[in-house]
């Protein structure tokens, strides 16, 4: 017989005679098999009541496993059905009060009955006899394939003791098996208890052998990385060994090592960028952590790209600015034709640099509608100063890394995008033009426009901090631009910073002198013709400015144009021009090159018509007119609104609606009860476009009393302002645009509420040539200049007099 904890100490033919009713000793993270001896710790007062009942008695004790095991006080609920009889061998008695004992599984037992008594639980068992199964080929094989399957795990690094694998290799019955193993295997508290409920030998070896597999399985995976590991290291230790022959050899031939000559690059390149105190000691820090790195590792390339941003930024670089006046207003009226406040603006700029050099900055913000020439006059600006010129698009940049930089833990981290355009541009007092800065985006990444806070504030930006270089640089000499289309969607805290100067648009004759000055010349460089292959007459780029390009800017145009000097250009690489004279494309040539007019904006009307007013509008391209039509037809009072009007219109159309009922209703119009038995429908025209806004709140007004009172509205006039309930025209945006468009469309008169007559001085004379502008602050003003006189009323016929009898004769 043997006592080391593996093997069995009772003869397995000895008969067992196990009692009815046995002490119970719930085990909480141990489940005992038969013939296994285990030790336990025993430490509540109800399992030391039952041992020292076991011990008095026979010394045998029921070790069932608790179905919960964080159940300190387990009841009769709280136990396996199927538990072990186990054999107190030894006792020791510790100075806390818990109780050490060595017990060893007898046989498996079915748990009928579970009572508490005495300060303990007690249970009636019934004992689980096996039978053996019948000796077969099958048996055998499974029992070899289970003692070799654990021979095989213990050579993976499995702590079987030798003992065990001798006991085993000697078990003749596979229950006997299957349960060694299954205490040799660390399972878990459910997958063991699932081993000691299979009642039949063969099946529960058979269930052994699959979790032995599946051991087997995750010790050869784990012996794999391990062996993988120390390959590795032994790869590293072998490299390392060689480095440092190779060095002592470089060393013995006077040859300097490739790391010497980067730091000395270095420092060299520190020195030349005029690097601030703070960085300087950064980047040696970083320098003697590269000199300790191993040449090939991934740390050194780290290094060494933060060593070569760091030393690559212009931190001391400055461009001189070129301070003539003369010579800034010269270069502007050269890229730029109009404009006058922006070419002003940056004039006073030069001349607060010349008289005080420590100036800061000014953050401008360009706004205005698509192709006005917002980002070109940034290069025109940065060609005045002298300076060099970098331009940061903005639109759809959600990561607020992509200003701020990433932190250096990321792999490919990089510095972020203000940083990367000051190394481009070599110096630290470029232009830095900011992009559509409206269209910035923000989502869990964070916010890109927060981030550029810091960037654009004049009392911050002197020590921007980026994540990757994790050091103050000074932004504050930069000249920051910004443009953008819109000045809605962008942060007030952020528009707080910026000096706000609008581009409205250019006026016909503006785009008919840039047309002559700038874009002639560059579509035929870019068409590769001259000027003696292809002359445009002055009535032809009026009319492709009138006929082909209703907008506020230039691109349109330029594509046109482009267009014409293309169907020119196949003329002349074909050779069908045999004259030797250039091309001369004139007013009436327009239409055979580009086909028929194809602008989208409203066509004024034939004719003055009962219920359509044409309003003014302000789009993002600049200003445009708008009909808004009228119909009363059959119904109970209600309004309808088509044309997707906004929420804003749809407020304003029902201000309107309610003035115009009050309103008839004071002068006795159209009958009392007409809103009753009608409804009253406006619709706003280019249904598949979206429209909001105040400012047409007159034009709607002014419709639906022209269908009360059956009057026409005078088509040659445009109207815009905003209504109230009692009449009253309150101010609106965008005059200068709206009033471009009344003169694009050709209207005679444009109706503005009175206190928008400062806005009129914005207006250039050569746009409100040709429009008579009348201010007006109520609707009744408004109905008078608007609506057609009502027609005169024919003369009531008059009757004949009543023709009397003749008189007779006699009477």
């Amino acid at each position: 017989m043997r006592d080391d904890g593996g093997a069995p100490i009772l003869d397995p033919e000895t008969p067992l005679v196990v009692p009815d009713l046995l002490p119970v000793l719930p085990l909480k993270d141990t489940v005992v098999f038969p013939y296994i001896i285990v030790p336990l710790s025993v430490a509540r007062a109800a399992d030391v009541a039952a041992v020292d009942r076991a011990l008095s008695d026979d010394r045998l004790v029921l070790l069932a496993a608790q179905r919960s095991p964080l159940e300190d006080d387990p009841g009769p609920g709280d136990l396996h059905p199927i538990a072990t009889v186990g054999q107190i061998m030894r006792m020791l008695k510790l100075p806390d009060g818990r109780i050490r004992i060595l017990v060893q599984g007898l046989a498996r037992v079915e748990v009928e009955h579970v009572a508490a008594g005495d300060g303990f639980l007690q249970a009636q068992i019934a004992r689980l006899d096996e039978e053996s199964p019948e000796e077969s080929l099958q048996v055998e094989a499974l029992m070899r394939s289970v003692k070799e399957a654990l021979d095989r795990a213990a050579g993976l690094g499995k702590g079987i003791s030798p003992e065990v694998l001798v006991i085993a290799a000697n078990v003749a019955e596979p229950g006997r098996l299957a349960d060694l193993v299954a205490s040799n295997l660390d399972l878990s508290l459910d997958e063991a208890q699932t081993v000691l409920e299979i009642s039949e030998p063969e099946e529960r070896l058979l269930h052994v052998s699959g979790l032995l597999t599946r051991e087997i399985q995750v010790l050869t995976v784990q012996e794999e990385i391990s062996s993988q590991a120390r390959g590795e290291m032994d790869k590293s230790q072998r490299e390392y060994f060689l480095r440092q022959q190779l060095k002592a050899i470089q060393g013995e031939l006077g040859e300097e090592e490739d790391v010497a000559l980067e730091v000395a690059a270095y420092r060299e390149r520190a020195v030349e960028r005029g690097m601030s105190a703070e960085a300087m000691e950064e980047m040696e820090r970083q320098i003697r952590r590269l000199e300790r790195s191993h040449p090939e590792s991934a740390e050194t390339a780290i290094l060494r790209s933060y060593l070569d941003w760091l030393t690559a930024l212009p931190w001391a670089t400055w461009s001189d600015d070129d301070l003539d006046l003369d010579h800034a207003k010269a270069v502007l009226d050269e890229d730029h034709y109009g404009l006058e406040r922006v070419k002003e603006r940056i004039l006073e700029y030069l001349a607060v640099r010349k008289l005080n050099p420590a100036a800061k900055g000014p953050i401008l913000c360009f706004v205005g509608p698509p192709g006005v020439g917002k980002t070109s006059l940034g290069r025109s600006i940065a060609r005045a100063l002298g300076r060099r010129f970098v331009r940061l698009a903005l639109g759809g940049v959600r990561d607020e890394a992509e200003i701020r930089g990433h932190r250096r833990t990321y792999v490919g981290a990089l510095p972020g995008r203000v940083l990367q355009g000051l190394r481009q541009a070599g110096t630290s007092n470029p232009v830095f033009m900011l992009d559509e800065i409206d269209k910035l985006g923000a989502d869990f990444r964070g916010d890109p426009g927060a981030a550029l806070l810091e960037v654009l504030d004049p009392e911050q930006n002197s020590t921007f901090s980026d994540h990757y270089l994790a050091l103050p640089y000074d932004l504050s000499r930069v000249m920051f631009i910004t443009t953008a289309n819109l000045l809605d969607p962008i942060q007030p805290a952020f528009l707080d910073r910026m000096e706000v100067i609008r581009l409205t648009g250019y006026t016909e004759n503006d785009k008919r002198e840039i047309a002559r000055r700038h874009l002639v010349p560059k579509q035929l460089a870019e068409n590769g013709l001259s000027e003696n292959e292809l002359v445009f007459g002055d009535g032809a780029v009026r009319r492709v400015i009138a006929d082909y390009t209703r907008e506020a800017g230039l691109r349109n145009l330029e594509r046109e144009l482009a267009a014409i000097c293309r169907k020119v250009a196949v003329e002349v690489a074909r050779g069908h021009r045999k004259d030797g004279g250039p091309a001369r494309v004139e007013a009436e040539q327009v239409p055979e090159l580009l086909g028929p007019p194809r602008h989208f904006s409203e066509e004024l009307l034939a004719k003055d018509r009962v219920g359509v007013a044409t309003g003014l509008a302000w789009t993002a391209a600049g200003g445009d007119v708008m009909l808004i039509e009228v119909v009363a037809l059959p119904g109970k009072g209600k309004l309808l609104l088509t044309g997707q009007l906004g929420e804003v219109m749809r407020e304003s159309a029902q201000a309107a609606l309610s003035y115009a009922r009050a309103y008839a209703g004071l002068h006795g119009l159209q009958g009392a009860d007409f809103f009753a038995r009608h409804d009253v429908h406006v619709h706003a025209p280019a249904g598949s476009i979206p429209k909001d806004g105040p400012s047409a709140g007159i034009t709607i007004a002014t419709a639906i009393l022209s269908v009360l009172l059956d009057r026409p509205v005078d088509r040659r006039l445009a109207m815009t302002g905003e209504i109230t309930l009692r009449g009253d025209v309150l101010p609106i945006g965008g005059v200068r645009e709206k009033v471009m468009a009344a003169k694009i469309a050709g209207v005679g008169r444009v109706l503005l509420p009175r206190l928008n007559q400062r806005d009129l001085a914005e207006v250039p004379a050569a746009i409100r040539q040709g429009i008579e502008v009348e201010l007006v602050d109520h609707m009744d003003r408004v109905l008078e200049l608007a609506l057609a006189a009502p027609p005169p009323k024919p003369p009531r016929p008059r009757r004949p007099p009543p023709r009397r009898a003749p008189a007779q004769a006699g009477a």
